[in-house]
């Protein structure tokens, strides 16, 4: 029987998939329906496949009407697989409700949107780029082109499957010797049922797509337009790498190629940062098109999750918060922390007998002291967030939109991150003073006063602090403390946390939480169902 994601894509073989000839970002994404053009044509000339290209990215920001509201590509799998379930968002009004992927309950519910929409999606658009390598080598157009396309479809393929490998596979720690069940390794347009890989497979074809990338982006000698952030270029390429490398326990390869992504791309600066998160800045190295003329409307990341978005705006729901206990370990003068309402900048006094503190974590009421403090605050650094009028403990004034109801670019890579992975590699190598520099580029930047001195434990405690300060709300939590064989330890209001009671709880690291199969999703029953050419390994032997 065919392959269940082929099968899929067959039917509809891809968003944009024939194109019309892609200019500035004013017509990014104008698509023809593909069944009005044949896939011949989509891919006879370089200028389609440029847009084909675009069409692959349009995927990543797409409402996609086979599953439900909100599973509208990177924005979906940031939130609802690695910040909700993670030690580091919490979003206690509506935890309650959401606590089974707080709790990490669906990872068994093979039947479950939740568990086959990461799924789908990424197969999507490995299915994308295998068209793309499959026939541009045959399109008209330049040869300089055709290397560059063919890169930068190799670079979505191994985004792709780095991130599928953090979802369905057991992390490297819980199987260093890659014998443990991987991914399904598809690299051409067939459809036919294919078998799992192994783990270590699965991190050699996302090295050798890199690797290959890496030599095209090169040999072309081109690089996307300034701005297009979307479009993978070399740098992207690095960046991939570096984190397949940092999950893989690679840590050489993962300092090389970290240094090598943020060429060329500096850290923001504070005032760029204090501005907040809707336009890319010098440090994207890869991101979302966010336009208005591209509007998602109420599927996007900045309708439900930015200060400013519709629902911050119009419900008492917030825009999610930071872990208090990371915060409160973060100096105060540092110019990220400006972002957050943390309780070192009110008179917290009054919220001692205050349930709707205690319970959801809410500063104040309309008009009390409390209140007109936290929204005196909240106006000096973003006049229209929270218009509602509901402001929360850790709230975040980071992610906004420039236009109605949630329209804004979002970062997936930025430099920021690909420092965090020196810092991480070098500690794990051993090379505590490589970690402490990269700590203090990265933060000495935002803090005049910064000068990293912490030796083992501490060391480690800080990178993890600051790793979750930086890139809160982008979508690396979950996956990092996978990776860390860490336990994800949340702690209620009275409990000196910050998570409702629904969500306070400690979910056992990775590698010791056989009960939630190592934080591994199951394979999705159609794909199991309908790929008779599966091979299901066993857990592999302690």
């Amino acid at each position: 029987m065919k392959k269940y994601i082929n099968k899929i894509l067959s039917g509809a073989l891809f968003l944009g998939l024939s194109v019309a000839a892609v200019s500035c970002s004013s017509d990014y994404l104008e698509t023809v329906p593909t069944d009005s053009t044949g896939s011949g044509t989509a891919m006879a000339t370089t200028d389609n496949l440029y847009a084909a290209l675009n069409g692959t990215a349009k995927v990543m920001t797409t409402q996609h009407h086979a599953f439900s509201q909100g599973f509208a590509g990177e924005n979906h799998v940031m939130n609802k697989m690695e910040d909700y379930p993670s030690d580091n968002y919490d979003y206690n009004y509506y935890a309650s409700g959401w606590s089974p992927l707080f709790n990490q309950e669906f990872h068994f519910q093979v039947n479950s949107i939740y568990d086959t929409y990461a799924w789908y999606y990424y197969y999507t658009i490995i299915g994308n780029a295998n068209s793309i390598i499959a026939n541009v080598d045959a399109a008209e157009g330049l040869e300089a082109d055709k290397k560059f396309i063919k890169a930068s479809a190799l670079t979505f393929r191994a985004f792709a499957y780095e991130k599928l490998a953090r979802y369905y596979c057991y992390s490297w720690a819980k199987d260093p010797q890659g014998t443990s069940q991987g991914l399904i390794i598809q690299l051409d347009e067939s459809i036919d049922g294919k078998p799992f890989s192994t783990l270590a497979e699965t991190f050699a074809q996302i090295y050798k797509d890199c690797q290959d990338a890496i030599t095209l982006f090169g040999e072309s000698g081109l690089d996307r337009a300034a701005g297009e952030v979307w479009t993978p270029n070399v740098n992207v390429a690095h960046a991939v790498y570096a984190r397949a490398a940092l999950s893989k326990g690679d840590y050489d390869t993962a300092i090389t190629q970290a240094a090598a992504a943020k060429k060329g791309y500096p850290l923001m600066s504070n005032s760029d940062y204090v501005a907040g998160f809707m336009e890319p800045s010098s440090e994207w190295i890869f991101g979302s098109f966010g336009g208005s003329e591209e509007n998602n409307w109420y599927w996007s990341y900045g309708t439900q999750y930015s200060c400013n978005g519709y629902y911050a705006g119009a419900s008492a729901c917030g825009a999610g918060a930071i872990n208090r206990e990371l915060i409160n370990r973060i100096p105060d003068n540092d110019a990220r922390k400006a972002l957050f309402l943390s309780e070192d900048k009110f008179d917290m006094s009054s919220t001692a007998t205050c349930r709707d503190f205690n319970t959801y974590g809410i500063l104040g009421m309309s008009d009390d002291a409390l209140w007109t403090e936290v929204a005196t605050y909240v106006a000096s650094v973003v006049p229209d967030a929270y218009a509602a009028g509901y402001f929360y403990l850790g709230g975040q004034l980071k992610f906004r939109v420039f236009d109605a109801p949630g329209v804004s670019y979002l970062p997936f890579i930025r430099t920021a991150e690909m420092i965090l992975i020196e810092a991480e590699a070098n500690y794990k190598n051993g090379a505590t003073g490589a970690a402490q520099a990269a700590l203090n580029e990265l933060n000495q930047p935002r803090n005049a006063s910064y000068n990293c001195t912490s030796t083992g434990a501490a060391l480690w405690q800080e990178i993890k602090d600051y790793h979750g300060l930086e890139l809160f709300g982008e979508g690396q939590r979950w996956s990092a403390l996978k990776r860390w064989d860490e336990p994800v330890v949340r702690k209620s209001i009275p409990n000196g946390g910050g998570a409702h009671a629904s969500v306070a709880i400690t979910i056992p690291a990775a590698s010791q939480n056989a009960g939630n199969n190592y934080w591994t999703w199951d394979i999705p029953k159609n794909e199991t169902e309908y790929n008779d050419a599966l091979n299901l390994y066993e857990e592999p032997q302690e």
